[in-house]
């Protein structure tokens, strides 16, 4: 399957916490490259994002997308790291990076002043925040950005709850997945998700367990090599997680759960998938696995209906 670029940072303490990218007084911010398309501010645009990005991500409350891997995701959807951004958009590019929040704006000078609009975007809820700083055409784009930087973080924390969609727990979650589906015979399935962390194979694979635990709540069987039965539908996979970054006492880790569905009888593919996620932990193993659960649960909640014939 083919590779997508991995994203950002989010928070989820603990398995059983809810199901969001981080605890609501913390979010995941993304800065875009700033519009800056008239001749007298050429090129300010990306350097205003680069000095955003940097004082945000020193914010005990948020944790900010690499500009480096922004890029990789935007260009590959053909998206673009620019001030074009819309409450339209934002629900694909929070997906894409795992944001819960998107700053991006415009650098313009009017008169004899240097100005900078940010645009602040809830990608769960399209709520949308504005911010405006500005000076002499001979300020300092450094002094601007970190006057800007601080009216960015004052929103996000004040605003957080309308930025963010309240949260689900992984039960609810699971109840709605296992309700959404429709009356009929429960096919077997046999799950075979081979997992690996930091290269290393893993007794224990998560999104293995996760998915088979889904599957059971919604009334299928599942089988095994250790059982005599032949599956109706064979689930098979790789799963993978890796260490992402540490922030004070938090561990991040990545993963990512690629799938493909099949009726073994005559091999016709019901259907092929993947997700990556994030979680962050005080204990890397512990992330790990979080992330690995996310993913499954998400791919769960686009493949399950597609079992019942």
């Amino acid at each position: 399957m083919k590779t997508q670029i991995l994203l950002a940072l989010s928070l989820l303490l603990l398995t059983n916490n809810p199901i969001q990218a981080a605890p609501p007084d913390t979010l995941t911010v993304a800065v875009f490259d700033f519009e800056s398309k008239d001749e007298t501010v050429t090129g300010l645009g990306p350097k205003v994002a680069t000095l955003l990005n940097a004082t945000l991500s020193a914010e005990p409350k948020i944790i900010t997308v690499e500009r480096a891997e922004l890029e990789k995701v935007t260009s590959e959807q053909e998206l673009g790291l620019s001030g074009t951004i819309s409450t339209d958009t934002a629900a694909k590019v929070g997906h894409l990076t795992g944001a819960q929040v998107l700053v991006t704006g415009r650098v313009f000078r009017a008169d004899k002043e240097l100005i900078i609009v940010a645009k602040i975007i809830g990608t769960e809820t399209s709520r949308v925040y504005g911010e405006l700083v500005k000076g002499p055409a001979s300020a300092s784009l450094t002094e601007l950005a970190a006057e800007l930087s601080g009216k960015i973080a004052r929103v996000v924390s004040e605003k957080g709850a309308t930025l963010v969609a309240k949260a689900e727990t992984r039960e609810e979650r699971i109840e709605r997945i296992v309700k959404s589906l429709k009356d009929g015979k429960r096919p077997s399935v046999s799950i075979k998700i081979a997992e690996r962390h930091f290269g290393g194979p893993v007794i224990d694979p998560a999104a293995e367990t996760e998915l088979g635990y889904i599957l059971k709540k919604a009334g299928f069987s599942l089988v095994d090599d250790k059982t005599s039965e032949k599956p109706d539908i064979e689930i098979t996979g790789e799963a993978f997680s890796a260490f992402g970054m540490r922030k004070g006492n938090l561990i991040s880790c990545r993963s990512r759960v690629e799938l493909k569905v099949q009726e073994r009888r005559d091999g016709k593919i019901l259907a092929v998938d993947r997700q990556t996620s994030v979680a962050v932990d005080i204990a890397e193993q512990t992330a790990a696995k979080s992330a690995l659960q996310n993913a499954a649960d998400e791919i769960a909640e686009r493949v399950v209906s597609k079992l019942i014939p």
